[in-house]
This record gives structure tokens, sequence and C-alpha cells, in this order.
């Protein structure tokens, strides 16, 4: 008789943990697959799946509040800055308003499928423009919880599948929000893999998706200056982002100083974390009431560093250094420069600039076009605060971010930024000679 032993198989084998390269692949394979779903879904069939996530996340409101009182107590026991809580802070009116920016952009236009141009060759072949989703999204983030909801609608209303990273500060209420996001558009027939939250908080995740070419087409980081340097730096795939937020009012002579003194408050102070605040004042050594336009600041609590002649203005003004005009503060802080016109400001800001947003106040019509034009930002406001600078202010639903790069898209990028074209052509036998 002939015993067969059995051979135990290997436990270690069996167990062994997934890597982070190995669990971003299979993601990523899960979300390419979710996207071909997504493709083939109408206009109206991805709006009613949206507007459903919008309700699920609006009924979800206690168990999201739950999760964030979690972070915030996190955040506040590892001493995070008072701008950093404020981003990471839910409440219901902010719930509610993370829900109506992705009710708002269930109701946008579908950008897939849209012909750019059409043009009839003299062969008589028919050339168009189609605009289509550009795949899988990766998107890094940090502290702020509402980019969840944001990037997950964005992405599904232009036909993408997302891979969401965001930051440990906030986990709870990133789980708590993508889970009733999920299952509003499970409901409405989304696949659950097109919009996939990383289960771990693994620094090694964030190295395998910046590797992952040809798993991920597009990565969008979206948090403080390492992130994104670390982002640009490292990864293997396109990259869409800007680096910090260094945006500047300019306040010429011709301003009204009602108008200026409302403009630049409200820039700085409205809220003082977000990437649209102005981090720089500019005052033309003309322009008539300069004391107005800091005494408001300084009297609401904020720290202004100025040049000499600034600190002439008023007595609280702190010396500026050399760093301060290169610093994106998010928190109240801003540094003041008098400059000599026009011309004066425009080589401030060319030399110290973040190509994010900059504005002019000003009455005189020539020096505001002249600053329109001239100002190489994503950007450029005239009469207004910087603090417009977002995509539901301009009528964007909500934004996956700001771009600042010259390629593919630039200033608030929604749903039109997430695709890309290809060119369909139609012949009737045509062959080239």
């Amino acid at each position: 008789m002939t015993t067969t032993l059995a051979i135990p198989a290997n436990p270690a084998a069996e167990t062994a943990p997934e890597t982070a390269t190995e669990l971003v692949h299979r993601l990523a394979r899960d979300a390419r697959a979710a996207q071909a779903v997504l493709a083939r879904m109408s206009a109206a069939d991805k709006q009613h799946a949206l507007i459903l996530a919008a309700t699920a996340l609006r009924g979800a409101g206690p168990t999201v509040l739950a999760a964030n009182a979690v972070d915030i107590a996190a955040g506040q026991a590892a001493g995070l800055s008072p701008a950093m809580l404020d981003r990471l802070r839910l409440d219901p009116a902010r719930i509610a308003g993370i829900a109506a920016a992705v009710a708002d952009v269930a109701a946008l236009p579908d950008p897939t499928g849209l012909v750019i141009d059409r043009s009839v060759r003299p062969n008589g072949m028919v050339l168009e423009r189609v605009r289509i989703a550009i795949g899988v999204i990766g998107i890094i983030y940090e502290s702020r919880p509402n980019v969840t909801a944001d990037a997950a609608a964005l992405c599904v209303r232009a036909g993408n599948a997302v891979l969401l990273r965001g930051g440990s500060e906030a986990v709870h209420s990133n789980r708590a929000i993508h889970a009733a996001l999920v299952a509003g558009l499970v409901a409405g027939g989304v696949p659950a893999a097109a919009v996939q939250l990383l289960p771990t908080q693994d620094r090694d995740a964030v190295g395998a998706m910046l590797g992952a070419a040809g798993l991920i087409d597009m990565i969008v980081p979206r948090g403080g200056k390492n992130l994104v340097a670390r982002v640009q730096a490292d990864a293997r795939v396109p990259v869409l982002a800007h680096l910090d937020g260094n945006n500047h009012t300019y306040v010429d002579r011709s301003a009204r100083p009602d108008m200026a003194r409302a403009i630049v408050h409200n820039a700085k102070m409205r809220r003082t974390g977000i990437c649209g605040a102005m981090e720089t004042l500019l005052i033309d050594a003309c322009y008539p009431d300069p004391h107005g336009l800091v005494e408001g600041l300084l009297d609401d609590g904020c720290e202004v560093r100025g040049d000499p002649r600034a600190q002439a203005i008023d007595p609280r003004i702190r010396p500026a250094t050399d760093a301060d005009w290169d610093t994106e503060y998010l928190d109240a802080i801003v540094s003041v420069r008098v400059v000599d016109g026009i011309d004066a400001a425009l080589a401030h800001i060319a030399a110290h600039g973040s190509a994010h947003t900059d504005a002019i106040v000003a009455d005189d019509a020539a020096v505001a076009e002249r600053f329109l034009h001239e100002v190489d930002s994503a950007i450029v406001m005239h009469n207004a605060s910087s603090q417009f600078a977002d995509g539901g202010e301009f009528g964007l639903g909500a934004e996956i971010g700001i771009a600042t790069g010259r390629l593919h898209a630039r200033g608030p990028v929604a749903v039109e930024g997430l695709t890309t074209y290809k060119w369909l052509v139609r012949g009737t036998g045509q062959t080239r000679p």
C-alpha cells in the first residue's frame, strides 16, 4: 500500500499581507473596469445617481458629524493649527453645503460626447473632436473632507473612476462621507469601484499611486506645499496641481476707498486658511487712504508685516522679511508693501506670485485692463475679492482643485477639466495616395 504524504500549504504564503503596490494596482484595475461601465451610462443616469448620492449624504449628516468630532479631537491633541482645524471641521451647514455641491454637479451638462469642433476635408472625410473621460484619476489630499465628495461627484459626472487617498487627520470623516456617497451612487447604478477610498493611511500607498503609470491616468494633489512638491517630483503619472496660493491684491491710486477696504478685508479675513486668501497687499504710494486698508485687518487680530513705507502707515505693523513676500500663510497674517504704481505692482507679482489668483482694485479702466492682461496667473480679478477663486463661485458646481500650470487645464478644474478628447474620422472609402 502506497502512502501519499500531504504536503501542508505554506501558512505564511496564505496569509501574507497585501503590499501597498499590490493594493493600489488591484484597486486601479477594479476602477478601470468600473470606468468602462460609467462610459456606457447616459448623462441622465449619471445625473440621477449623483442626486441619490447627495440625498444619501444629507441623510448621513449625524454619522458624518460624529466621525468628524473624532478627527477634530485627534487634531487638537496633535496640535494642528487653527487654520488646519478650520479646514477639517464640519458642521450641519457645511455638510449641507457639501451635499448641495454634489447636487450642483449633477445638474451640470455632461461634458462627455460633446463635439468640440467639426470639419470636412477636401477628400470628403468628416473629422470631429469629441470630449471623453480621462479614465482613472487618483486624488491625494489633506485635511479637507469635502474633497472626498467634490472629487467623487466631479469624476463621476465626467465619466471617470477615482481613487481617493485622504489625509490621516480626516480619516474618519472621509470614510463616513465616502460610505454615504457610494451608497447613493450604487443605488443609481454606478459600480462601487468607480469611487474608492484607499483603506490605508500607509505613506507607501501614495508612492504606489504615483508610480502606477498605465493604471492611473492622472494624479491631482490637494494639500500643503510639501505634499504637492513630493507628488510633482515623484510621479510617473501626469499631475494636475498647484504648489501654493501666494495671492496678491493691488490697490491702485484710483481705487474707491470704501470698495478697497471691503475687498481687502474680505480677501484676507473671510477664511484665512483657503488657497484663495490674500497673502500680500500691495498699496499704490499715491493711494489716499492706506491706513484705512490696514486698520480693519489689525483691529480684527490680523498680524500685518510690512516694508518700511508700510510700517509708517501704522505703528502696529511689524517689519517684513524677504521670506514673507514668498509665503502662503493660510493664517491671519498678511504682508504689505507700498509700491510706486502699476509697474512696481506687476514687477512684485511677477517676482513673488505663485500664478494662482491676483486682484486689482481700481477705477482707472486702462490700469485695470493692463493688470488683467499682464499678470500671468490662472485667475486675475478686477474689483473683487480673491476669495471668489472657487469652482462653485465660478458656476462650475465644485472643483477638483486650482491648476496653475499651462497644460490641459488652468484655474478651477471642474467637469470639463476632467476630460480629454479623441478624433472621430468618418470616411466613405478614402485611401491615402
